[in-house]
């Protein structure tokens, strides 16, 4: 499963302004709601009931919050880049400004894995995630996400 396949061009958001942990859920419930259709609240709130089972920051900066979504017709990928990082109570107590979104059908079962092991693998890739962060606006982010990664992925 390559990320060109989740993200879309317009899925993708950087240096955006977010204060607080509380805040970044409702603006990728905004953002899923513009670009995919879907109720912006619900997303939110899916996302905030699997955060409330454990931190989905793994590290380093970056957080891969997922959650499945009835009505949803595939697995779908957001990407939003911080301004500022945020205290997102990650693994390491280091603050977030790398979030990479998983949004499932409720039955995606394999597929919803598949996509975790592929965002996580890209972005453990430290190079990428410094590029990342690195972005300017959302093209550069999204050409970043969905250039080569069968490459990325082999390094």
């Amino acid at each position: 499963m390559t990320l060109d396949s989740l993200v879309y061009p317009a899925s993708v958001r950087a240096k955006v302004l977010v204060d607080a942990k509380k805040a970044i859920f409702p603006y990728i419930g905004e953002l899923a709601a513009r670009t995919l259709g879907l109720d912006a609240g619900q997303v939110a709130e899916a996302l905030l009931e699997r955060e409330r089972l454990g931190s989905t920051g793994f590290g380093r900066g970056i957080a891969l919050p997922h959650a499945k979504l009835e009505g949803l017709g595939g697995v779908r990928g957001l990407f939003v880049q911080l301004a500022r990082p945020i205290d997102f109570s990650a693994v390491d107590g280091l603050p977030v400004d790398l979030f990479f979104v998983l949004l499932s059908p409720v039955d995606a079962g394999a597929d919803h894995l598949k996509a975790l092991a592929s965002a996580s693998r890209m972005l453990r890739n430290e190079a990428l995630a410094d590029r990342l962060r690195g972005a300017k606006n959302d093209e550069a982010l999204y050409a970043l996400l969905v250039t080569d990664n069968d490459a990325r992925d082999a390094a």
